[in-house]
């Protein structure tokens, strides 16, 4: 029987050699029986490992006799286990560590390279014992809380420009926990309060969460999400509180003509036909057909009739000019108010890789503000946190379209408390403990 450490270590090597993180744990995880608490530890030992690399290299590169990156790829892997459990993990012994990593370097036939895997961890220990905290961390200060948090300089550089810098060290330890878990109740075929007491007799424990009217919040393991209470039934769809305020900002009425430009998978698609109680038109987009058919899944299962999909590249609809009440446009972005959740992303994304999808979000725009009739709205969000996507893009559209203004949220509003004096919203993890978010509602002066 595999155990959770051989489970990590095999997923690891798949995410080495370019796979998603989440799809390459998912792939492996099914063809082996572990027990819960195995899988458990598997996981954590996955996200965890991907999430902290940066900071185990440099504990390699301080401890070993050769840097990190030139170090045998699976002996780095070994000790990526070895050193995160150590570091990170307070439930498993440090002896128990130690002889099950090395234990691990024997079964991935390293040899002799066991005993550096030994020597290496049981360093790590004692200077531990004897000192505290063994990790040197640069004198450059954002050299240092990239190593400490483990992130890229970039993205430290980033938020710099956004928050103070005791402010950035709090996000960057917000972004390595584990993701929280939060619905949206469907107010067409439900109650909060009925699904609440769902779930609780179901033995989780729930809360309503950021002050936002359809979100509970699920504290603790869930298991599977198709089992729980109301999920057949439609009651509810898995959907962060941030992402649910974007909604609330486009605020559709009953009987309009709504398009969510990028609608995949549909969550904000469906939560804007519950708004209009089903009643209008929804259209959502987007650029193939297997990410439509995840639209067409979310309205099935939450009985929603009013949404029509629409297959194409949202910078070429002329077809959609003049017709739309109201117009999200919920952007392809870097996803850094998301990291939490795709604990690959810091290392996959880069500065050039930024330009691009500004490149891309800028013509979107730029086609999405033909959709809208002469009196309405369009939303343009993110899950970001990076100002050339957000910020920075939205006040050089405005610079050179006159004719829009922001409109921000009635002071009723769920949005409202996040309204920046800008008059966009911003949503930061570390103070409302939800998805980093961008939106922006904009209106065409007549």
């Amino acid at each position: 029987m595999i155990s959770a450490r051989q489970l990590a270590f095999t997923v690891l090597r798949d995410i080495d050699k370019g796979a998603f993180a989440d799809v390459a744990l998912e792939r492996n995880i099914g063809k082996f029986t572990l027990m819960p608490a195995d899988r458990r530890l598997a996981t954590e030992l996955i996200y965890g490992t991907v999430r902290r690399q940066r900071t185990l290299d440099a504990l390699i590169d301080q401890l070993g006799k050769r840097r990190a990156d030139q170090q045998p790829a699976d002996l780095r892997r070994i000790l990526h286990v070895g050193f995160y459990q150590l570091r990170y993990l307070d439930h498993v012994p440090n002896h128990a560590v130690v002889d099950t990593t090395v234990q691990l370097a024997k079964q991935q036939r390293l040899g002799k390279l066991s005993g550096v895997v030994n020597g290496m961890l049981r360093q790590y220990t004692r200077l531990q014992e004897a000192k505290g905290d063994p990790l040197q961390l640069p004198t450059d200060e954002i050299a240092a809380l990239g190593v400490l948090h483990s992130y890229p300089d970039w993205i430290i550089q980033a938020w710099q420009q956004l928050v103070p810098a005791a402010d950035v060290a709090r996000l960057c330890e917000w972004f390595n926990q584990a993701p929280k878990i939060d619905l949206r109740v469907n107010r067409l075929r439900t109650t909060v309060d009925q699904v609440s007491t769902a779930l609780t007799d179901h033995g989780l424990t729930v809360v309503p969460h950021g002050g936002i009217p359809d979100a509970l919040r699920i504290v603790g393991p869930m298991g599977n999400v198709r089992q729980l209470p109301g999920y057949e039934a439609g009651w509810w769809m898995v959907q962060d509180s941030s992402a649910q305020l974007v909604s609330y900002l486009v605020d559709p009425q009953p009987g309009e003509t709504v398009i969510d430009a990028c609608g995949a998978p549909g969550g904000k698609t469906t939560h804007l036909a519950e708004m209009m109680e089903d009643r209008g038109r929804v259209l959502g987009c987007d650029r193939t057909s297997s990410r439509l058919n995840k639209i067409r899944q979310n309205a099935k299962r939450l009985q929603l009739n009013s949404i029509e999909t629409v297959m194409g590249d949202s910078r070429e609809h002329p077809e959609f000019k003049g017709i739309a009440d109201r117009v999200l446009l919920d952007v392809p972005c870097s996803g850094l108010g998301t990291l939490h959740r795709h604990a690959d992303a810091r290392w996959r994304q880069t500065p050039n890789s930024i330009a691009g999808l500004t490149t891309l979000q800028r013509e979107l725009l730029e086609a999405a503000v033909d959709w809208v009739k002469p009196d309405g709205v369009l939303v343009y969000s993110t899950c970001t946190l990076h100002p050339d996507e957000n910020q920075n893009l939205i006040q050089a559209f405005l610079s050179d379209h006159p004719d829009w203004q922001i409109d921000p949220p009635e002071d009723d509003s769920p949005v409202a408390p996040f309204v920046t004096n800008q008059g966009w919203a911003m949503v930061w993890p570390h103070k409302q403990d939800m998805d980093g978010f961008f939106m922006v509602r904009m209106r065409r002066i007549v």
